[in-house]
């Protein structure tokens, strides 16, 4: 359904039940008028019953056309409404579309940025090892620089309460330096796209 088209549409009705109320009230004061005496056709013709009943009929023609006219006025205030929501629901998705539109993108890179950080974490025991985990390490820092413009932060994890939006729970277990729902251990690092959580946390539990 096209919204503007339709409110179109009961506009052209409404004027046109408008135009058939105001046909029927002239109709009425003319009948009215020759009531009076100034053009009767013919005394037997029209009796004084027959002119009642046709003043009656009028009337209630009328009140059905202004029915009509209310009613197409109502459907005209649904449509109108039913218009501004859809204005406002593609404006948001307009607004979304544009604040999460690196969302896909981010979600592809984050597994090569698990691989650079697991990487990092091996033990240099050569020089040329050293000299690899120092280029891995400026790459890596420069995608999370990217990232970061982008609106991508990394979700705290460790010693936090255990939020079900923000954290995925896999394992739980007992730690006397932690409090009850807390986080212990971190698997694998959750993100946030602005306040869109794009990638939950890996996380145990204390219980």
């Amino acid at each position: 359904m096209n919204p503007l088209r339709e409110v179109s549409k009961l506009t052209n009705e409404k004027n046109t039940i408008n135009e058939e109320v105001e046909i029927e009230s002239t109709e009425q004061v003319e009948l009215t008028e020759g009531n009076t005496g100034e053009a009767f056709v013919s005394d037997e013709a029209k009796t004084e019953d027959t002119e009642v009943n046709s003043v009656d009929q009028y009337l209630q023609e009328i009140q059905q056309l202004k029915e009509k006219l209310e009613e197409a006025d109502n459907r005209i205030l649904r449509l109108q409404a039913d218009f501004d929501n859809f204005r406002r629901r593609t404006r948001l998705d307009q607004e979304a579309g544009e604040k999460y539109r690196a969302q896909k993108l981010i979600t592809d890179l984050l597994p090569a940025l698990d691989n650079f950080e697991r990487a990092m974490k091996l033990e240099a025991d050569n020089d040329q090892t050293k000299s690899l985990l120092q280029g891995m390490d400026m790459v890596y820092r420069s995608m999370v620089e990217a990232l970061k413009k982008e609106g991508v932060e990394p979700i705290e994890a460790v010693g936090k309460e255990f939020d079900p939006h923000l954290h995925q729970a896999v394992m739980q277990g007992e730690d006397d330096n932690f409090g009850s729902n807390i986080v212990t251990d971190e698997f694998q690092k959750g993100y946030l796209l602005k306040d869109r959580v794009i990638r939950p946390s890996m996380v145990k539990v204390n219980q």
